[in-house]
């Protein structure tokens, strides 16, 4: 078991925006000791889509990052930076491995979800495309600011009538986790149905 691959301290201390919507950045999200365990032992997902966790091959090293997302001290950080209560509030996670040229498109979250939180584990990110952008509105290109997708980036926001995100058309590897805190127990089933069913038809195309 390697020591705490979340960097708490550093996420603490990751200044929230207020503006379009709330929402922080944090470049150092796990501990730089754990960067190259975190790539190696990243699940090998070569297809599009998202993938529930039971979907996929994991390792201990992946799953111990699992369980460090899931504990009180990382809620804690994000009820803090939000001012919400998520106790009681599901949790999902889901991780990606690859992007096409038609992901990135410009979106809203769901009013299903509370807070959406994006972790990246890619070995540098060099290109202009595939970079997170916050945006002012439905426009790619008015954007407040963009992320990479290197390893250690995370990206977390309130989802709100106006959370407009993405990113320029990207083709390639792009791995990264997306968790979810829900609204209700009751869209838990429905969020990791369509994951499976949307994971099912990838891996049978």
């Amino acid at each position: 078991m390697m020591q705490t691959i979340i960097n708490y301290n550093a996420i603490d201390k990751a200044v929230v925006k207020q503006r379009p919507y709330p929402f922080f950045g944090s470049d150092n999200a796990f501990s730089p000791a754990s960067h190259a365990e975190l790539l190696k032992n990243f699940p090998k997902i070569t297809s599009g889509g998202s993938f529930p966790l039971d979907a996929i091959t994991t390792t201990a090293v992946f799953n111990q990052l699992v369980e460090e997302i899931k504990s009180d001290q990382f809620r804690h950080i994000i009820e803090k930076k939000f001012s919400v209560d998520l106790k009681d509030k599901p949790l999902v996670i889901t991780a990606r491995g690859f992007s096409r040229q038609k992901d990135g498109r410009i979106h809203k979250d769901s009013k299903t979800k509370l807070i959406t939180i994006l972790l990246y584990i890619n070995d540098g990110w060099d290109y202009k495309e595939g970079r997170l952008r916050i945006l002012k509105s439905d426009n790619l290109n008015d954007y407040e600011t963009e992320f990479a997708s290197s390893i250690g980036q995370m990206i977390a926001f309130k989802v709100t009538d106006n959370c407009w995100h993405g990113y320029q058309s990207y083709e390639g590897q792009r791995q990264s986790l997306q968790i979810n805190y829900l609204v209700e127990e009751k869209y838990t089933k429905h969020h990791v149905y369509r994951h499976k069913l949307s994971a099912f038809f990838k891996k049978n195309i």
